[in-house]
């Protein structure tokens, strides 16, 4: 039997997505969000406020990076979305990490993190049914060692996932079945 719970603002789990910018003076922003999905192979939407100063500075500079964020950084990950660049001028510094600029949009690819898709800005989308930024991926880069036989070694990754019941953030591990074939057995 099912046992109701009180609704939450997320399908569970949710990927952890760090997006990376340039401020207007070229220092580095990174924001977490939680709340973001492919629409389609070659674009991306992220559920995000015009509030944001990462959104600000999409605009202003018509691409960003998002990241998968990784167990082996989830205090950095945190970090960039418990504080907000609009109150702490030396945020990016403050983590430690480093960034390399992408030579396909005016934004930063953090070198930690384990994959980056570069992205040029589309559009803002608001209002009640509105998706917020969309962003078309014009390059996704992985970690060589995190690659196996040509794909993402996903167990290689550590990447974690946002648990909006209990706020925590979980490891994605371990393969449990094969996709487009293991419904094939019930045919």
């Amino acid at each position: 039997m099912k046992q109701q719970i009180e609704i939450t603002e997320a399908i569970f789990p949710v990927p952890v997505l760090m997006v990376s910018t340039f401020n207007e003076d070229g220092s580095v922003d990174v924001m977490n969000a939680a709340w973001g999905t492919m629409v389609d192979r070659t674009k991306v939407a992220l559920n995000l406020t015009e509030t944001h100063k990462t959104v600000e500075n999409i605009r202003a500079r018509k691409g960003f990076v998002v990241s998968i964020a990784d167990a082996a950084h989830v205090t950095e990950a945190d970090y960039f979305g418990v504080v907000s660049g609009r109150n702490e001028k030396d945020k990016f510094a403050k983590s430690g990490m480093t960034f390399t600029k992408s030579e396909l949009v005016d934004a930063p690819i953090i070198n930690e993190f384990p994959i980056a898709l570069e992205c040029e800005f589309i559009e803002y989308q608001s209002g009640e049914t509105g998706l917020g930024v969309i962003g078309r991926v014009l390059r996704t880069s992985v970690d060589e060692d995190k690659m196996k036989d040509g794909k993402v070694d996903v167990a290689a990754l550590g990447a974690i996932t946002f648990d909006p019941y209990t706020h925590g953030y979980y490891k994605v591990s371990g393969r449990v079945g094969d996709a487009f074939k293991d419904g094939l057995k019930l045919k």
